[in-house]
């Protein structure tokens, strides 16, 4: 941890039912290969709000306790949701809240165009309120932590209009951000190489790099 801008957590995709490893250790030996610190976070899955939101709160208030400079998330899919949700989510405190979110192909709103297994996993039967209470479009306000986000053009299980809600949202509110819809039909491809959307990779490296020089809190 000494010498590096920081730690990063990973939290791969899976509808919240399971963790795909094609989106954990590969994406944390990237990000190590960037000069961050990494590891991926076994978050639980197959429970119900708020249970994996509190794990992730006490997961980066720990990482804080142990002397990460800064501490950001990385996740994918319905794990993207996980690590926006601990970013913007009111009831964190600053201890447990994110410094920085990379948000891949995101699950958002639970309320249009939702996931219906991530909705359905994580929330029951929600109603309309409590959906948007755990969608992150509703939960961005101003002095939230940058966020990068990307999705492909044609995906179809999670569509890239839920990376749009999310930035029209951080733009309304004036929060740094980046959002990056790139060539592609393939839900969760992870790293992406060898496809036309693998460019995801070098856009968040820059975007990392002036995370580590930004100051620290």
């Amino acid at each position: 941890m000494e010498g590096t801008p920081g730690t990063i957590l990973v939290l791969p995709g899976g509808g919240y039912q399971r963790r795909s490893p094609h989106e954990a250790e590969p994406v944390a030996e990237w990000l190590e290969s960037l000069g961050w610190d990494a590891r991926v976070v076994p978050y639980p899955v197959g429970v119900r709000h708020p249970e994996p939101l509190d794990f992730m709160r006490r997961e980066v208030a720990a990482e804080r306790a142990a002397g990460a400079a800064r501490v950001g998330v990385l996740g994918f899919s319905a794990g993207g949701h996980l690590a926006g949700h601990v970013t913007l989510a009111g009831e964190c405190t600053d201890a447990e809240r994110p410094d920085f979110a990379i948000l891949s192909y995101p699950v958002v709103s639970f309320v249009a165009l939702a996931h219906a297994g991530s909705r359905s996993i994580l929330l029951g039967d929600p109603s309309e309120a409590d959906a948007a209470a755990v969608s992150l479009e509703s939960l961005v306000r101003p002095g939230s932590p940058p966020i990068f986000a990307w999705h492909t053009d044609a995906d179809a299980v999670v569509p890239p209009q839920h990376s749009y809600r999310l930035g029209a949202a951080l733009a309304d509110a004036g929060v740094p951000h980046e959002v990056h819809v790139l060539p592609g039909d393939v839900h969760g491809v992870g790293l992406a190489e060898g496809t036309d959307a693998a460019a995801w990779t070098s856009l968040a490296a820059a975007w990392l790099a002036r995370r580590a020089s930004a100051p620290t809190a």
